[in-house]
């Protein structure tokens, strides 16, 4: 079914993402794999096409795109190459920009988005912690008063970014006596003493997106750099999860789509009793199958990017997107193992490394039954 949301100046900015995809990505991406991160330089080339800046007022070094569906396309074209691509990068522009362009004074906009934009700083977001996964509202980092500063002390797991950023959006608790209400954002930024990070950690799949522990051992951190009010990070989170889920949602279909579009060409040349697999009736329907959920959860997700970049997404619409494309995602790509038998169990190709990056799709942005949780309360159980 055609898509309706874009316009001709999406669909150039897509030709144009494409293109560095092509160039920039593609070319190093074993590099990638083996290092388990992205250079630098490839940030750069990203920060100097604007990219990195789509949610960023051009005052500030940005591209000032003023639209969410040019966030979309990106991470659409990111997610067709490499999902672990667009999980580092969206993190970047779609998930930390809105907090360091919304709740930020001028000073702190003019100290950090230049460089954000360039890809000179990169960011994570510190939220979930070694013994409070989903659970946000129960984190255990600290921060604590000290005149015109805060010291921080407590660690957090699983931050994509975490072992290259240079500026770390953390949730610590300011007031412990107010459970939830009381959580306070902080920029915490590379070099600060006490700021320490663990081992890159060993993921079953997206290698090439740096995951790491952070650690915070009484660091001090300036009132300069406390984002928004004291005592209102939770409520500034909950605002800003329904476009880092729909953001996912937008790569988990994108990355299932572009492996399906692979396999069927695969089904269409690899033969089987003398006939091509595709033509089997059972692979037949199955293949039939698969588009079609592919095509109608395109339907909804692309409904919630229109939603969004209106301003009028609600976080049930956003959980409702996010889990279920990602069960959408990893049916898919199960199916696609299976249809390229032995080889699809090979990491060499690209459909088993495919299969890999996936599962973590069910868990992250809040788990799946997490969204399920929010869903069901909105109904009223």
């Amino acid at each position: 079914m055609k898509r309706s949301i874009y316009t001709e100046d999406h669909e150039a900015f897509r030709a144009s993402v494409a293109e560095f995809v092509k160039r920039s990505i593609e070319p190093n991406a074993e590099r990638f794999v083996e290092e388990r991160a992205i250079d630098r330089d490839t940030w750069l080339a990203a920060g100097e096409l604007g990219y990195l800046g789509l949610g960023v007022p051009e005052e500030f070094g940005g591209s000032d795109a003023g639209d969410y569906r040019f966030n979309a396309v990106f991470g659409e074209e990111l997610s067709k190459a490499s999902a672990a691509l667009a999980s580092s990068f969206g993190i970047h522009y779609d998930v930390c920009a809105p907090y360091l362009v919304e709740l930020t004074t001028d000073e702190q906009k003019q100290r950090w988005l230049p460089k954000f934009c360039t890809g000179e700083i990169i960011t994570a977001i510190g939220m979930t912690e070694p013994s409070g996964g989903s659970d946000l509202a129960a984190l255990k980092t600290t921060a604590v008063r000290d005149g015109d500063d805060w010291i921080i002390n407590g660690s957090k797991t699983f931050i994509t970014n975490g072992f290259n950023a240079d500026l770390v959006i953390v949730a610590a608790r300011t007031s412990p006596e107010k459970k939830a209400k009381g959580i306070t954002l902080f920029a915490v930024e590379t070099g600060m003493e006490g700021f320490t990070r663990g081992r890159k950690l060993d993921k079953v799949g997206q290698p090439e997106s740096d995951t790491a522990e952070l650690f915070f051992d009484n660091v001090r951190v300036p009132d300069a750099n406390r984002l928004g009010e004291v005592d209102r990070g939770f409520i500034a989170m909950m605002e800003r999860l329904p476009q880092e889920r729909v953001g996912a949602a937008v790569s988990n279909l994108a990355h299932a789509a572009a492996i399906l579009d692979e396999t069927l060409q695969y089904a269409k040349e690899r033969k089987a009793f003398g006939q091509q697999i595709g033509s089997f009736q059972y692979n037949k329907f199955l293949f039939a199958e698969l588009v079609t959920k592919v095509e109608v959860t395109q339907a909804f997700v692309d409904q919630c990017i229109a939603a969004h970049a209106e301003g009028e997404l609600s976080a049930v619409d956003a959980a409702k997107a996010k889990w279920w494309s990602a069960q959408v995602q990893n049916d898919v790509l199960d199916a696609c193992v299976q249809l390229h038998g032995g080889y699809g169990y090979m990491r060499e190709y690209r459909v088993a490394r495919a299969w890999m990056d996936a599962r973590v799709t069910k868990i992250w942005a809040g788990s799946n039954e997490i969204m399920k949780e929010l869903i069901g309360r909105d109904l009223g159980l």
